[in-house]
C-alpha cells in the first residue's frame, strides 16, 4: 500500500538500500524442503508483492534473489499447491519485469521533453545504440549514417562488426581465435560514453550474482559445466568500454533474469533414465517454460536491443542446442516451441543459429533411421507450423538455399518431407502402421502447406476467370498460428508501440532491395560449386577442371590452395591425394597450401595439429615425405627453430630421434612431453560439413527395439555435441538476414521442389487408400498446378496434370471397375483445376478434356446405358451378343463404383467448365481460349476415331462452347472459329453418316445464329464461319450429306438473306460444287436457290452481294458446264445475261463499293467486279461446253458486247478481247482431230464474224488498241489446217477492210497491207515445188544410171515404197497444201474485192467478152481511192508473187505428175491455173487503173514500165503454152489485157503496141475464140491508125473507137 518503500540507504551494507535487506530477510526464511508450508506460501506472497508493487523498486541482485527463492520453493516444496503457486508467481514476476521494461521505453517516447532525464537517471548506465530510434530526427539520421558506414567498411568475414549491425554482438564477446580488428564504433564519440552514476551498482562488479545463480537449486548436486569462452561470465559479457549498454536499470533486470533462466535450462540431467520427479528435470522444464513465456510476450525492446539479442545467441541458442536433442519428450517439445518463437520474432538476428537448428537437429532427426517416432512426430509438427507461414518459407529459401556459404535448408526440407510422406521408412523406424500413417499425413500436410505458401506469395500474379478466392486461402492449415503470419499480421502481434518492433525489419529491407534475379544467379553459382565439389570428392582433377571451366575457381596454384583451405565440404582423403600427387602443378598447389598456413608463435605439436586438420595424409610414403618436408620448411620459416620428427613408443621414439639436433640429442624431457601430448590427444582432422551437399541417411540394421534406442541415444549425444559446438562458434558471428518481398522467388523455389513433391503426392495417391491422405495429395497437386500456371512452367504443369489425370483411372489402361473414392475425388479435383486455372492450362487441357470425355463414358456405364464399354467385354460379331459380359451382381458393383461420377455436383461442375469458357482469356498473346478449343477438338477426333462405335460428347461440347463464345469480339471469335471450323471440316467428312449429319446440322444451327448478328463493314467473318459447308460439300461424296448441306445453305439464304454479306462467297462456292454433281436432285435444288438469289435477292440486296458477284457468275457458269442437264445449262446462260443487266443498270453501286482490292481505281471497279467476270465466264463456257451450249454462250457474250459496249472504256476492250481470243487459244492445245475440226468450223468461224461485227460497231475506241491484235488473230485463223476457218479468216479480213476502210488512216493501211503480204507469204504452198517422193533423194545421189543398173524390178519396188510412205505421212501435208492453195485464191479475191468491191471484176470480165460492141463505165467503187501508190504496189507484189509461183508450178509438169501419182488433188494432175490467172488479172486491173489515174500522174513512168513488163511476160508465157486447156484458161485474161490496152490514149498506146506486137502476131497461129479474135482485130486496126500505116477511113473508124474507150480512163472526157 506504499507504507514501506525502502528507498533509504542501508547503513550496514554500503551500496544497498533497506528494501534490499527486507527482501533478503524474507528470502532467507526459506531453508529448504523442511520449511513450513504456510511460511512458504507467505514468502511467495511477500516476494510477489515486492516485485509487483508500484511503490517499491528492487533491481539487479534483489530481483534475482526473489526469482531464485520462488524457483527453489517450486523445486523443493512437497506441497502441490505451493508448487503451483510458486510457478504461477514466477510467471507473473517475469511478466511484470519485462512489461515494466517495455512500458518504460514507451514512456520515453510519450515524453520527448523529458528526454534529457535519461542521461541523469540514477539507474542509467549507457545509452544503447539501438535506442537511437527514439532520438530526434537529426541525431537519428546521423547515427544511422554512421551505422551504414560501419557496415559497408567491414569485410563480410570479420565478426567484429559495430554494435549497429542488426545481428551484431559486442566486440568483447569475441573468442580468442577470432579477428581482433577494433570496431569502428570504438572511436566514435557518442552517447555511449556517458559515465555511470556513483551509486549505481555496475553489472561488471557483480561476480557474486553469478555465484548465486549457480546455487539456485537447493537440491543441486553438480555444478554447471564450464561454459565456453565468451559465454560463461558476465565479466566478458559486459566488459569493455565500447560494449552496448542498457538505457535503464529495468533493462538490466530483465537481462539478468533472462540469462539466469538460460543457464538453468542448460544444466545436465542425471545419468540413467530421466526421473519426471527429479529436481534436475523439473528445473529444466520450468526454466524452458518460463523462457517460452518470456519470448512469446517479448516486446519491441527485447526483440531489438542488442544486449538481449546477444543473450539469445550466446545463452538461449546454446541451451536449445542441448535441449533440442533431449530424449525427454517434454523438454524436446518445449525446445521446439521456443525455436518456433525465435523463428517468428528474432529470425533477422539469428540467421546462422537457425541454420544450425535446421541442419543439425530438425533435418537430422528426420533423416536418421534410428530416431524415435515421438521425436519425428514433434519435429514434423513444428515444421507444420513453420511451413504454414509464407514469409518464413520464402525467407528460408532466399537466406539459405541462395547463400553460397549456407546449407540448402529448403531443398533438404522438401526432400525429407517427401520421403516421410511416401511412407517408405516405417519398418526401419520400428513404427506401427498407424504411426506411419500419421507421420505420412503430417509430412503431406507440411508439403501442402509449403505449396499453399507459394500460392499465397504469388497470388497477385494469378487471375481467376471465375473471381473465386485464391487457392492458398481456401483451407488454412490446422496448426497455423497468428504469430507466424509475419508479413500481414505483424502489427497485431506487437504491443502498443509497434514502431519499436519494426525498426529492425525496416532497416533490413531498406538496406537490401529484393532482386530475385540476383538470388537466382547466386543459386546457380551454388549449384555449380556443389557439383564441382561432388566431382572433386570422386576425382579431384575433374572437380578442379569443372570449377575452372565454369569460372568459379582461378587457374593459379594459389587460387586452388585457397579453395582447399576454405571449402570445408571437400573430402579430406581426396584433398590429401591431390596435394601429394607427384605432378609439378600439384606440388605448386601443395607448396602454396602450406605457405598459407601461419605457424608463428605455435609450438611444434599445435602447428602439426593445425597442418593435419585440413586433409588426410595419403598412404604412400613418398607423398607423406613431400608433405612433411614442406611442413618442416614452413615451420622453420615461421619460427626460425628446429623441426623434430616423431614416431611411436617413448623409448623407441627417443632412440629414433638421437642426433637430430646438429648431431646432438634433444632433451629427453622435451621429446617425452611431445610424445605424451600426442598420445593423450590424438591429431585429428576437423569436422567437415559434407552433408550440406548430399545428406547421408544413416541406415543401421537394428535387430531389436532396445538396440535401436541405444543407437539413437548415441546419435543424439553426438548431435547435441555437434550442435552445441556449432552454436557456440556462430554465437558471435553476424550474417544479414534478408526478408523477401518479390513474387518471383516462387519460381526457382518450385523448380527446386516440384520433383519430390510430385513423387510424394503420386505415391500417396497410388499406395494409400486413406481418405485424408488422398485429400492432402490432391490439394497439393492442385496448389502445384496453380503455381506452374502462374509462372508458365510448362513441363512441370503438364507433369502434374498428367499425374492427376492418371489417378482418375479414366485414361488408364486399368478398368474403371477398380475406381475408388480417391479416384472420384481426383476427378473432382481435376474439374476444379480446369475451372479455376483454365487461363493457364495450355496443352494440359488435352489430359483434362480426355478425362472429361471418359467421365461421360463412365457416367453412361454407371447409369447402365452403355455396359459394352466396360473393360474386358467384347462383342461377338456373329451372334451379336455380349461374350463374357458382366452378370447382374458384377454390374451392380460396377455401377456402385462409378455411380458417384454421375452425381449432380459432378455433372454441374463439368458443365461449368464449358459454360465458363466465355471467361477464358482471349486477349493474351497466346489466347488461352485457343488451347482449350484446340484440345477439345483433338479429344473429339479421338472419340470419333472408333469405326464401329464413335461418340459425340466432345462434339456436342464444341457446339455448346461455340454458342457460348459467339458474343466475343470478332477478332477473338474468328481465331476460335478457325480451330472449330477446321474440326467441322474433318467431322463433316466422317465416313459415318450419323456423325457427319450431326456435324452439318450443328453447323446449320450455329450459322443461323451467327448470321442473325449481321456483319460490320470491311469484315469477313461470315466467310470464315461458313467455310466448313464449302469444305464438306467438296470433300464428302455421300449424296445424303451433300444434299443436306445444300438444303442447309438454301435455308440460310431463304431466312437470312438480308444479313448475309461476305457469306455469299461460301454460299456460291457450295452451289458451285453442287453444280458439277451428277445427282439431279442436288443440281436442281442448288440451281433453284441460285436462281432465286440472282432474280430476287440481287434485286433487293445487290450492294451487299457485290463482293460475291463474281462467285455468283462463276457458279452459274458451272451449272452451264454440267453436260448432264442441258436445260439447266440454257437457263443458267439466261441468268448470266440477267446478271449483265444488273451491271448495266447499277454501275454506281459497283463504283462505290470498297473492299480489300483498293488498288483498283473507282472508274475500273465496274469492269473488274461486273463486266469482266460475266464475259470471262462466258468465254469459259464457250471453251468447255458442247456445241449447242457454247454457241448460245458465244451469242450471249457478243450480244452483251454489242448492247453495252458503248459504256466500256478503251482499256476495258483490251482486256475483253484477251478473253475473246481465248476461244482461239484453246485450239492450240492438242486434241482429237474431229473435235478440233468441229470447233474451227463452228465456234471459231462464228466468233470471227462476231468479232468483226463488234469491231465495226465500235471502230473508234477499238481501232487504236485492238486492230493489230485482230489482224494477228485473223492471220492465225488463215494459217490453220481448216479450210472453212481459213476462208472465214480471209472473208472477215475483207469485210473488216471494206466496212471500215474509209476510216483507215495511212498508218492503218500500212498495217493492213503488211498483214495481207504476211498472209500471202505464210500461206504460199512452197512445198508443192520442193516435195519429192520418198527414195528419190537417195537415188539422185547415187548417179543418173542407177535405175538402169538395178533393173526394172528395183524401179518398181521403189515406186511402191514411195506410194506407201505418201499414204502414211504425206496425206496430212497434202491436205495442208491444198488449204494453202485455197487461201491463196481467197486472198487474191479478197484484194480484188477490197480494191474494186465485190462483183465489179466479174462484171468487167463479162464486158470484155463483148468489148467490141458495148462500152460500160463501172464508176468509182472500192477502196482504191483510199489507197496510196505504196499500198497498191505492196498489194501488187503479193499478187505477182502468187502468180509467179502458180506459173512455175503449172510449168513443172514432172513435179505435178509426181504429186498426182502420190495422191495429191484428185483424178487429174494438180494445177494452179485459177491462182495463175486470177492473181495476174487482179494485178492488171490495178495497174491499168493506176495508169489511168491522173492523181498518180507523177508515177506513170514507173507504172508504165511495170505494166509493160508484166504484160509482155504474160503474152510470152501464153505463147509458150502447149496445152489447149491451159490456153483456154487464159482467154479472159487476154481479153482483159487487150481491152484495157485499147482504152489507152494513142500516146500511151504506142509503147504498149510496140512491145506487144510480136507476141500478138505469134498468137495469130493459135485457134482462138471469136471474141479474142475480134479484140485482136481491133488491136491491129488501132496499131495501123496510131502508127499511120492504114487507110484513112479505117483510121477514122479506129480513132472513133479510141475516143469511146478513152472515156473509161477519163470520165471527164478529156484526152491527151
Amino acid at each position: 500500500y506504499g507504507h514501506i518503500t525502502g528507498n533509504a540507504p542501508d547503513s550496514s551494507a554500503p551500496g544497498k538500500r533497506l528494501i534490499d535487506r527486507l527482501v533478503e530477510t524474507i528470502c532467507n526464511c526459506f531453508q529448504g524442503p523442511q520449511t513450513d508450508e504456510g511460511v512458504q506460501l507467505q514468502i511467495i506472497k511477500a516476494l510477489l508483492t515486492a516485485v509487483t508493487s508500484p511503490h517499491i523498486e528492487i533491481h539487479e541482485g534483489t530481483v534475482l534473489l526473489t526469482v531464485r527463492t520462488c524457483y527453489n520453493i517450486y523445486l523443493a516444496s512437497r506441497n502441490l499447491i505451493n508448487q503451483t503457486t510458486a510457478k504461477a508467481t514466477l510467471t507473473q514476476m517475469l511478466n511484470v519485469i519485462f512489461t515494466r521494461m517495455e512500458t518504460q521505453a514507451v514512456s520515453i517516447l510519450s515524453r520527448p521533453a523529458q528526454f534529457t532525464l535519461i542521461f541523469t537517471c540514477s539507474y542509467m548506465h549507457f545509452i544503447d545504440h539501438d535506442l537511437s530510434v527514439h532520438l530526434p530526427a537529426s541525431i537519428q539520421a546521423l547515427e544511422s549514417h554512421e551505422q551504414e558506414k560501419d557496415r559497408l567498411c567491414l569485410p563480410h568475414q570479420n565478426p567484429s562488426t559495430s554494435p549497429g549491425r542488426i545481428c551484431g554482438s559486442p566486440r568483447s564477446d569475441r573468442t580468442q581465435d577470432l579477428s581482433g580488428t577494433p570496431s569502428p564504433a570504438a572511436s566514435t564519440p557518442d552517447l555511449h560514453t556517458t559515465p555511470l552514476a556513483p551509486d549505481t551498482p555496475s553489472i561488471n562488479g557483480q561476480p557474486e550474482e553469478c555465484k548465486t545463480e549457480e546455487d539456485v537449486a537447493v537440491t543441486e548436486e553438480k555444478r554447471e559445466e564450464t561454459p565456453p569462452p565468451g559465454i560463461g561470465d558476465a565479466e566478458s559479457m559486459q566488459g569493455g568500454q565500447n560494449t552496448a549498454r542498457f538505457s535503464h536499470i529495468l533493462q538490466k533486470d530483465a537481462f539478468l533474469v533472462f540469462r539466469s533462466l538460460c543457464k538453468l535450462s542448460m544444466k545436465p540431467l542425471a545419468d540413467g533414465p530421466p526421473d519426471p520427479k527429479s529436481h534436475e528435470l523439473r528445473s529444466k522444464v520450468v526454466s524452458l517454460q518460463l523462457l517460452l513465456s518470456v519470448l512469446q510476450g517479448a516486446g519491441p525492446v527485447f526483440r531489438t536491443h542488442e544486449m538481449f539479442v546477444n543473450a539469445i545467441k550466446q545463452y538461449l541458442c546454446v541451451a536449445l542446442s542441448k535441449n533440442g536433442v533431449s530424449s525427454v519428450p517434454e523438454v524436446f517439445e518445449l525446445s521446439l516451441a521456443i525455436f518456433l518463437t525465435l523463428l517468428s520474432h528474432f529470425k533477422v538476428h539469428l540467421k546462422m543459429q537457425i541454420e544450425v537448428f535446421f541442419r543439425e537437429i530438425f533435418l537430422t532427426i528426420l533423416e536418421t533411421s534410428s530416431s524415435s517416432f515421438e521425436h519425428k512426430w514433434m519435429v514434423i509438427q513444428t515444421l507444420t507450423r513453420i511451413c504454414a507461414d509464407a514469409q518464413c518459407v520464402v525467407d528460408i529459401y532466399v537466406n539459405y538455399d541462395c547463400d553460397l556459404n549456407a546449407a540448402n535448408i529448403f531443398e533438404r526440407l522438401v526432400n525429407d518431407l517427401s520421403k516421410i510422406a511416401m511412407g517408405r521408412s516405417g519398418q526401419e523406424l520400428g513404427m506401427t502402421p498407424l504411426q506411419e500413417l500419421s507421420l505420412r499425413k503430417k509430412g503431406l500436410e507440411c508439403l501442402v502447406s509449403i505449396l499453399k505458401c507459394m500460392v499465397e506469395w504469388s497470388r497477385d500474379m494469378y487471375v481467376n476467370p471465375n473471381l473465386q478466392a485464391n487457392l492458398g486461402q481456401e483451407r488454412p492449415s490446422d496448426g497455423e498460428g497468428p504469430e507466424l503470419k509475419l508479413p500481414d499480421h505483424l502489427a497485431s502481434r506487437r504491443d502498443s508501440v509497434s514502431s519499436l518492433d519494426s525498426t529492425m525489419s525496416s532497416s533490413v529491407q531498406s538496406s537490401q532491395p529484393d532482386h530475385p534475379e540476383q538470388y537466382e544467379v547466386i543459386k546457380q553459382q551454388k549449384d555449380v560449386i556443389e557439383h564441382g565439389i561432388e566431382l572433386f570428392n570422386k576425382k579431384p582433377k575433374r572437380g578442379v577442371q569443372f570449377l575452372q571451366d565454369q569460372g568459379m575457381l582461378g587457374n593459379t596454384a594459389e587460387d586452388i590452395a585457397q579453395f582447399l583451405h576454405q571449402e570445408e565440404r571437400l573430402d579430406t582423403t581426396q584433398v590429401g591425394e591431390y596435394l601429394g600427387e607427384n605432378v609439378r602443378f600439384n606440388k605448386e598447389v601443395m607448396y602454396s597450401y602450406v605457405d598459407q598456413l601461419d605457424f608463428c608463435g605455435r609450438d611444434f605439436v599445435s602447428a602439426l595439429r593445425a597442418f593435419l586438420e585440413g586433409f588426410r595424409l595419403p598412404g604412400e610414403a613418398q607423398k607423406i615425405d613431400r608433405l612433411m618436408e614442406k611442413f618442416a620448411a614452413r615451420y622453420l620459416e615461421c619460427n626460425q627453430g628446429y623441426l623434430y620428427s616423431l614416431l611411436f613408443p617413448t623409448e623407441q621414439y627417443i632412440k629414433m630421434n638421437r642426433g637430430i639436433n646438429d648431431s646432438k640429442d634433444l632433451p629427453e624431457e622435451y621429446l617425452s612431453s611431445i610424445y605424451d601430448e600426442i598420445a593423450g590427444k590424438k591429431i585429428a582432422m576437423k569436422d567437415r560439413k559434407e552433408h550440406t551437399i548430399t545428406p547421408k541417411t544413416s541406415k543401421h540394421s537394428v535387430a531389436t527395439e532396445k538396440q535401436r534406442r541405444l543407437l539413437y541415444n548415441v546419435e543424439m549425444e553426438q548431435m547435441a555435441k555437434t550442435a552445441k559446438a556449432l552454436m557456440e562458434a556462430v554465437s558471435h558471428a553476424q550474417a544479414p538476414f534478408f526478408s523477401a518481398t518479390h513474387l518471383e522467388h516462387v519460381r526457382p523455389m518450385f523448380k527446386l521442389a516440384w520433383t519430390p513433391l510430385l513423387a510424394a503426392f503420386s505415391v500417396g495417391l497410388q499406395d494409400c487408400d486413406d481418405q485424408e491422405v488422398a485429400s492432402l495429395c490432391l490439394e497439393g497437386i492442385r496448389c502445384a498446378i496453380r503455381i506452374t500456371c502462374i509462372f508458365s512452367m510448362l513441363l512441370e504443369r503438364d507433369a502434374y496434370v498428367q499425374a492427376l489425370a492418371r489417378f482418375t483411372l479414366l485414361t488408364a489402361s486399368s478398368s474403371i471397375t477398380e475406381m475408388k473414392q480417391k479416384n472420384i475425388d481426383t476427378i473432382k479435383t481435376l474439374i476444379t483445376v480446369a475451372h479455376t486455372d483454365g487461363n493457364y492450362l495450355g496443352n494440359s487441357w488435352h489430359e483434362i478434356l480426355r478425362c472429361i470425355s471418359q467421365l461421360e463414358l463412365a457416367q453412361l456405364i454407371g447409369t447402365g446405358v452403355k455396359t459394352r464399354y466396360i473393360s474386358g467385354v467384347v462383342r461377338d460379331s456373329q451372334a451379336g451378343t455380349l461374350v463374357g459380359g458382366p452378370d447382374r451382381r458384377q454390374m451392380a458393383h460396377i455401377q456402385e463404383s462409378v455411380g458417384e461420377t454421375s452425381s449432380q455436383s459432378v455433372v454441374v461442375a463439368v458443365d461449368r467448365i464449358f459454360t465458363g469458357s466465355t471467361r477464358l482469356d482471349g486477349n493474351a498473346v497466346g489466347m488461352w481460349i485457343l488451347d482449350f478449343v484446340r484440345w477439345l477438338c483433338a479429344v473429339s477426333m479421338d472419340e470419333l476415331a472408333s469405326a464401329h462405335q464413335p461418340r459425340m460428347f466432345s462434339l456436342q461440347k464444341i457446339v455448346e462452347i461455340s454458342y457460348y463464345n459467339m458474343n466475343r469480339i470478332r477478332l477473338q471469335w474468328s481465331r476460335i472459329w478457325q480451330v472449330i471450323g477446321d474440326h467441322f471440316n474433318k467431322v463433316g467428312c466422317n465416313p459415318n453418316e450419323d456423325v457427319a449429319i450431326f456435324a452439318v446440322d450443328s453447323l446449320r444451327q450455329l450459322s443461323m445464329k451467327f448470321l442473325e448478328k449481321g456483319e460490320l463493314a470491311n469484315f469477313r467473318f461470315q466467310k470464315d464461319f461458313l467455310r466448313p459447308f464449302e469444305h464438306i460439300v467438296k470433300k464428302n461424296r455421300s449424296p445424303t450429306i451433300r444434299d443436306m448441306v445444300i438444303r442447309c445453305v438454301a435455308q440460310m439464304v431463304n431466312s437470312q438473306a438480308a444479313n448475309i454479306r461476305s457469306g455469299w462467297k461460301n454460299i456460291f462456292s457450295v452451289f458451285h460444287q453442287a453444280a458439277s454433281d451428277h445427282d439431279e436432285n442436288i443440281v436442281e435444288l442448288a440451281f433453284q436457290t441460285t436462281g432465286h438469289i440472282v432474280m430476287i435477292t440481287f434485286q433487293q440486296h445487290f450492294a451487299a452481294a457485290i463482293d460475291s458477284f463474281q462467285d455468283a457468275v462463276k457458279c452459274l457458269s458451272e451449272f452451264v458446264c454440267n453436260a448432264a442437264f442441258p436445260d439447266t445449262s440454257m437457263e443458267a446462260i439466261r441468268l448470266i445475261r440477267h446478271c449483265a443487266k444488273y451491271v448495266a443498270e447499277r454501275p454506281q453501286a459497283l463504283r462505290e463499293y470498297t473492299s480489300d482490292d483498293m488498288n483498283v481505281a473507282p472508274g475500273d471497279r465496274v469492269w473488274v467486279r461486273g463486266w469482266f467476270p460475266i464475259l470471262f465466264e462466258l468465254s469459259c463456257i464457250i471453251n468447255r461446253c458442247k456445241l449447242d451450249i457454247r454457241t448460245r454462250g458465244l451469242t450471249v457474250m457478243f450480244e452483251i458486247m454489242k448492247s453495252y459496249g458503248h459504256t466500256f472504256e478503251k482499256h476495258w476492250w483490251h482486256d475483253l478481247f484477251r478473253i475473246v481470243f481465248r476461244i482461239f487459244d484453246n485450239m492450240k492445245l492438242p486434241e482429237q482431230q474431229t473435235e478440233k475440226h468441229e470447233w474451227m468450223t463452228t465456234t471459231c468461224n462464228h466468233a470471227l464474224y462476231a468479232i468483226c461485227d463488234v469491231f465495226t460497231q465500235f471502230y473508234e475506241p477499238l481501232s487504236e488498241v485492238l486492230l493489230a491484235d485482230i489482224f494477228t488473230q485473223l492471220q492465225w485463223c488463215v494459217r490453220q489446217d481448216n479450210e472453212q476457218l481459213a476462208r472465214s479468216g480471209t472473208n472477215c479480213l475483207e469485210n473488216l477492210v471494206i466496212l471500215n476502210g474509209e476510216k483507215f488512216s495511212p498508218e492503218v493501211w500500212n498495217v493492213t497491207c503488211s498483214c495481207m503480204l504476211d498472209i500471202f507469204q505464210t500461206t504460199s504452198p512452197h512445198a508443192l515445188l520442193t516435195w519429192r517422193p520418198a527414195g528419190q533423194e537417195e537415188e539422185a545421189g547415187d548417179g543418173k544410171h542407177m535405175v538402169v543398173s538395178r533393173g526394172f524390178l528395183s524401179v518398181f519396188l521403189m515406186l511402191l515404197c514411195s506410194v506407201s510412205v505418201a499414204g502414211v505421212s504425206d496425206q496430212k501435208l497434202f491436205a495442208g497444201l491444198l488449204i494453202k492453195c485455197v487461201v491463196q485464191l481467197e486472198l487474191i479475191q479478197t484484194i480484188d474485192n477490197i480494191v474494186f468491191y465485190p462483183a465489179t471484176s466479174k462484171k468487167e470480165d463479162a464486158e470484155n467478152m463483148a468489148a467490141a460492141q458495148v462500152c460500160h463505165n463501172g464508176g468509182e467503187q472500192g477502196m482504191y481511192r483510199h489507197l496510196s501508190s505504196q499500198h497498191l504496189f505492196k498489194l501488187l507484189d503479193c499478187l505477182l508473187e502468187s502468180h509467179t509461183f502458180a506459173r512455175d508450178f503449172n510449168s513443172n509438169n514432172e513435179q505435178r505428175t509426181a504429186l498426182w501419182r502420190a495422191g495429191f488433188k484428185g483424178k487429174s494432175k494438180p494445177n494452179l491455173l485459177k491462182q495463175e490467172t486470177s492473181s495476174l488479172a487482179c494485178s492488171l486491173r490495178i495497174l491499168f487503173r493506176m495508169y489511168c489515174d491522173r492523181q498518180l500522174q507523177d508515177s506513170w513512168p514507173d507504172i508504165q514500165t511495170r505494166l509493160l513488163l508484166v504484160c509482155s511476160e504474160a503474152l510470152a508465157y501464153f505463147i509458150s503454152l502447149t496445152s489447149e486447156s491451159h490456153r483456154e484458161a487464159w482467154t479472159s485474161l487476154l481479153l482483159l489485157l487487150l481491152t484495157r490496152t485499147l482504152r489507152l490514149t494513142d500516146i500511151k498506146f504506142k509503147p504498149h503496141a510496140s512491145c506487144y506486137y510480136p507476141h500478138l502476131c505469134e498468137m495469130m497461129q493459135f485457134d482462138l475464140i471469136p471474141e479474142l479474135r475480134a479484140v485482136l482485130r481491133r488491136f491491129f486496126l488501132r496499131i495501123g491508125s496510131v502508127f499511120h500505116i492504114a487507110a484513112p477511113e479505117m483510121g477514122q473508124r479506129v480513132c472513133s473507137d479510141a475516143r469511146d474507150r478513152s472515156k473509161d480512163c477519163y470520165p471527164q472526157g478529156r484526152m491527151l
